[in-house]
C-alpha cells in the first residue's frame, strides 16, 4: 500500500510479519492472552461471523517493533518509491520541504503501537508497554481483525484495493472501523448497553480526542498524516454503524463482500448504498519538453481535499465543499537532468459553481504553500504565474479544475 494512502495503511502493509520479531513468554503474557479465547467467542456472537479456530497471542517490545519496521520498509519498498511518495506530499503542500517520510512513519507507528494482529502468520501481539486499562480493549480490537481474516482473508482484501489510493484508505476504514465498532460494542455490553440502541454512545466512542502530549511524534506530524491515521478508526466506525442500521448483522460481511470504493462513501454512507463511484477527469497536458518521465500517479479523494482545505483555508470551507467532490487524479513527471518535478492535477466537482469556488480556494492554497507567488495573468477561469518550484497554470473548465505546477521557465 502506498505511503501516501495513510500511515495506518502503511502499518497494514508493513506489519504482516511481526511474528518474526523476538517475543516474550512472560507470565503476564500467558495471563493476558488467556482471555483471548473468551473475548473472541463473544465477538463472534456479536458479529455473527464464524470463529473458525483459536487465535494465538503473545507480547512484543516496542524496541522490536521499531527494529522490525525498519527492516520491513527495506523489504516492502524501494528508496525510489519512498522518494516518490515523499515528493507527492511536498508538491501538494501536505508536508514541508524538510519532511522525511520514512523516518516519520516508522517513529509514528512505533509510538502508536499497542497491539497487532498478524494476518500473514495468523497471530496476535500486544506490546509490553500497553497500559493495563487498554489491554482488554486492544485485545478485542485485534481479535476482531482475526475473525474478519478467518472469514474474508485480509491480505487479499488489502491487495485488491491497491489500484486506487483513495479506495485503499476506504478499505482500511472497513477493517479498522469494524474492529473499533466491535471493540466498543464488547465494552458497551459489559456495562449493560449497546451501540445498536444508542447513537449517542456511538458518537462518543468514535470520537478520539487529542493526545494531551502523550504522543509527541503524532502531535508534531503534518496534519495530513494525523488525519489519515485517525480516519479509518473514527469515520470507519461511524460507517459501520450506518451499515448495521441499514443491513442489520449482515452488514458485518457486506462491507467485505462489496467494499466502498472511496473515502467519500465512508464519509457519506448514503453514497455507498447508492453505489456512487468516483469519476476520472482528464489530466492537463502542458506539452512538456523532452526529458520528462512519469514518476508516480494516483487519486485524491474527498478526505484528501478536506485535509488540504483545512490546512490552507479553514475547516468550515473544507466541510462545505468536500461533499461536492466527484473525482480527482494526479501525476508527477520528473526531469532528473534538469532537477525538476512537474505536478499534473485534475479534480471534478458536482457543479460549475462548486468548481469555481474550489478554483478560488486552491488559489489560496498555492499562495500559502509557497514562500512566494507571482501572478502573470488572472481571469475568472484561469490563473498563471510562478511559485517556489517554477511556473504554474491553474484553470477552470466547467466542473473541472486543473493545475500544472513546477513548469520550467518559458524560452525567450
Amino acid at each position: 500500500m502506498r505511503f501516501r494512502a495513510a500511515p495506518a495503511g502503511l502499518a497494514a502493509a508493513l506489519l504482516v510479519a511481526w511474528s518474526t520479531a523476538a517475543r516474550s513468554s512472560s507470565p503476564h503474557a500467558s495471563e493476558l492472552c488467556g482471555q483471548a479465547g473468551g473475548i473472541a467467542s463473544e465477538l463472534a456472537v456479536i458479529s455473527g461471523l464464524k470463529l473458525r479456530r483459536p487465535v494465538p497471542c503473545d507480547l512484543i517490545s516496542k524496541e522490536k517493533v521499531n527494529e522490525f519496521l525498519k527492516k520491513r520498509v527495506k523489504e516492502a519498498t524501494t528508496p525510489e518509491e519512498i522518494r516518490a511518495e515523499e515528493l507527492t506530499l511536498k508538491k501538494f503542500g501536505f508536508a514541508p520541504p524538510e519532511f522525511k517520510l520514512e523516518q516519520t512513519t516508522i517513529d509514528l507507528l512505533t509510538e502508536q503501537a499497542a497491539a497487532f494482529y498478524d494476518y500473514d502468520k495468523k497471530k496476535l501481539f500486544v506490546t509490553e508497554t500497553a497500559s493495563p486499562e487498554t489491554e482488554l480493549p486492544v485485545l478485542a480490537h485485534e481479535l476482531s481483525h482475526a475473525i474478519a481474516d478467518q472469514n474474508f482473508n485480509l491480505a487479499k482484501f488489502i491487495r485488491q484495493g491497491r489500484k486506487s489510493d483513495d479506495g485503499a484508505i476506504a478499505r482500511l476504514a472497513i477493517m479498522e472501523g469494524q474492529a473499533t465498532w466491535l471493540m466498543s460494542e464488547y465494552l458497551a455490553r459489559k456495562a449493560g448497553q449497546s451501540l445498536k440502541t444508542s447513537p449517542a454512545l456511538v458518537r462518543m466512542m468514535s470520537a478520539l480526542g487529542n493526545s494531551s502530549g502523550q504522543f509527541p511524534v503524532f502531535d508534531s506530524a503534518p496534519l495530513y498524516l494525523r488525519q489519515t491515521l485517525v480516519f479509518p478508526y473514527t469515520q470507519g466506525m461511524l460507517f459501520q454503524q450506518a451499515v448495521i442500521e441499514h443491513d442489520g448483522n449482515e452488514g458485518f460481511a457486506a462491507v467485505f463482500r462489496r467494499p466502498p470504493v472511496s473515502t467519500q462513501q465512508i464519509l457519506h454512507p448514503e453514497k455507498y448504498f447508492e453505489q456512487a463511484k468516483p469519476v476520472l477527469p482528464p489530466l492537463p497536458d502542458p506539452k512538456l519538453p523532452r526529458g520528462f518521465k512519469a514518476l508516480i500517479g494516483g487519486s485524491l479523494g474527498e478526505l484528501d481535499h478536506e485535509v488540504l482545505l483545512e490546512q490552507y483555508t479553514n475547516k468550515r470551507e473544507a466541510g462545505e465543499i468536500g461533499p461536492h467532490w466527484r473525482g480527482s487524479v494526479y501525476e508527477l513527471l520528473e526531469n532528473k537532468k534538469a532537477a525538476r518535478v512537474v505536478l499534473l492535477y485534475a479534480v471534478q466537482w458536482d457543479s460549475p459553481e462548486m468548481a469555481r469556488r474550489y478554483l478560488e480556494l486552491y488559489r489560496q492554497v498555492l499562495a500559502k504553500k509557497w514562500k512566494q507567488m507571482k501572478i502573470a495573468s488572472e481571469t475568472g477561469a484561469a490563473v498563471t504565474g510562478s511559485g517556489d518550484d517554477g511556473r504554474f497554470e491553474l484553470r477552470l473548465d466547467e466542473s473541472v479544475v486543473t493545475s500544472v505546477e513546477g513548469l520550467p521557465a518559458k524560452a525567450n
